[in-house]
């Protein structure tokens, strides 16, 4: 197989597959490398899954314009690309003066960036509106969304590879060197030539900038914890506490998924090792007290489960707060473009940088666009959105479909078969999950799991041992017992 390509592309997050979607719109030849199983599988996996508006952002800096410019065409991205998408709207909950006068300035910070609609509601308002929370006030965002991060990427790299565009999965990045006509850089055990190279790593993408010979950067992981509460009714929209100065992140806030269920978090705690994700006790306690004072009405036995993401964050524990993306291509490396620190609203922004990075790349090289780029993406049909008729018809087409293999998400084999046939052949129990929506119900799969494994064992020739939760180092099978 041929390793040369115009573009390399390190990094298989959002960031990453938004930038391989745009540049595939061109004639050029692409690669994306990503050390992991499948993509999504870091921060972009990791997060609250909303769309933000934009007014936390400082006026001027990119984050303020790229946020902006995303929020305004996520929800056609979304369209084009067949991913689920609400506009939910926001608000921000103020619990003293202090808090109010913050979100008078969110508010004035918000419209000079050009963010729509934003509106401060005194407390009969805000009781009217949302009666179940507490606070004396807050602002109202109308354009704030909620979305499927995990598919949105996935369908991103999808449309990418529809385009042309090359995926190795399971490839970490172990060398680039600058050579007279680009790039070598070694990937798992193959070594890549190219013209230009992109780095959208993420939280190693200051190491990527050093093994490019840049030590300039560098990123510290701060960790945010989560809780996943049931499927309920109780809260229509994100609800956030008025921020406060410092802390590594927006606030413990409330979010209903798209899926139905309810998020608490995150939390904004430093740490060294980039791959931590633990959840821990004295955080999880402190995310439920200030969830409860949001909304009292919560309980204890809506919880079903908990995870935790990374932040890439370039301001340093002590500062807190956030510094600007870096997007860059590098003097002193030309042909390497840096995406350093590329934290929240990074998911929102991700199209936007997608083109920016096209128009940096643009100033060097011959960018003629394709005649047969096609924009959209089919995703999975899912069964239980359908109509009975339309069930009783897919049913007929195929017996798959008459099969419920996650009863919590009413999931079927046939949607679970579409999942492991995804164009880029992730093949985790994770890429099946967040592609087909099992496993993530109350039982935390342990009704459909042992019939996914079934599945890829004697329908896809995968035996037990090859099966992984997120890829290798998550075996669920070790061995064989006699029985």
């Amino acid at each position: 197989m041929n390793h040369n390509f115009d573009v390399l592309i390190i990094g298989g997050g959002a960031v990453g597959c938004a930038v391989a979607r745009e540049l595939s719109r061109y004639d050029l030849s692409i690669a994306l490398v990503e050390k992991e199983a499948d993509v999504a599988a870091g921060a972009s996996g990791r997060n609250s899954a909303v769309v933000h508006a934009g007014f936390n952002n400082k006026p001027g800096s990119l984050m303020a314009k790229l946020c902006v410019e995303g929020n305004q065409g996520f929800e056609a991205a979304c369209q084009e690309l067949d991913v689920p998408y609400r506009k939910t709207g926001k608000l921000l909950v103020a619990f003293d003066q202090a808090d109010l006068d913050t979100l008078a300035r969110l508010k004035a910070q918000g419209e000079e960036n050009g963010c729509r609609g934003l509106r401060l509601l005194p407390q009969e308002e805000l009781r009217a509106k949302l009666p179940q929370v507490g606070g004396i006030g807050a602002l109202e965002s109308p354009e704030t969304a909620v979305f499927d991060p995990f598919l949105y990427t996935a369908a991103l790299a999808e449309n990418a590879h529809q385009n042309g565009v090359q995926f190795f999965l399971n490839h970490q990045v172990t060398a680039i060197q600058k050579t007279p006509e680009g790039f070598r850089v070694t990937a798992g055990d193959k070594d890549f030539s190219a013209r230009r190279v992109v780095n959208c790593a993420g939280l190693f993408s200051a190491e990527m900038a050093a093994l490019a010979g840049l030590d300039r950067y560098r990123i510290y992981p701060c960790r945010g914890e989560y809780f996943i509460l049931d499927k309920t009714d109780i809260l229509p929209m994100p609800i956030y506490p008025a921020p406060k100065a410092g802390i590594g992140g927006l606030g413990v806030h409330l979010t209903p998924t798209i899926h139905g269920n309810i998020i608490i978090g995150p939390s904004a705690e430093y740490i060294e090792d980039p791959a931590d994700t633990a959840s821990t006790q004295p955080v999880m306690d402190k995310l439920w007290a200030e969830a409860q004072q949001l909304l009292p009405g919560l309980k204890g036995r809506h919880i079903i489960g908990s995870y935790a993401g990374i932040r890439p964050k370039q301001a340093p524990p002590g500062e807190g707060g956030f510094r600007d993306f870096v997007i860059r291509e590098e003097v002193a490396c030309p042909g390497l473009v840096n995406l350093i620190g590329i934290e929240s609203p990074g998911l929102t922004a991700s199209l936007p940088i997608g083109r920016m990075v096209t128009g940096i790349l643009s100033l060097s090289m011959d960018m003629t666009e394709k005649k047969d780029f096609t924009p959209t993406r089919k995703g999975i049909l899912r069964f239980r959105d359908q109509t009975p008729e339309e069930q009783a018809r897919l049913i007929a087409q195929d017996p798959d479909y008459g099969e419920v293999v996650c009863r919590c998400q009413t999931v079927t084999k046939a949607e679970i078969r579409q999942a492991i046939e995804n164009p880029l052949g992730a093949r985790t129990v994770s890429a099946i999950k967040y592609r087909a929506w099992a496993t993530t119900g109350r039982c935390s799969g342990g009704y459909c799991l042992p019939k996914i494994s079934e599945i890829l064992t004697k329908e896809y020739g995968m035996a037990p041992e090859e099966i992984t939760h997120r890829g290798e180092g998550s075996h669920l099978f070790t061995g064989r017992v006699k029985v």
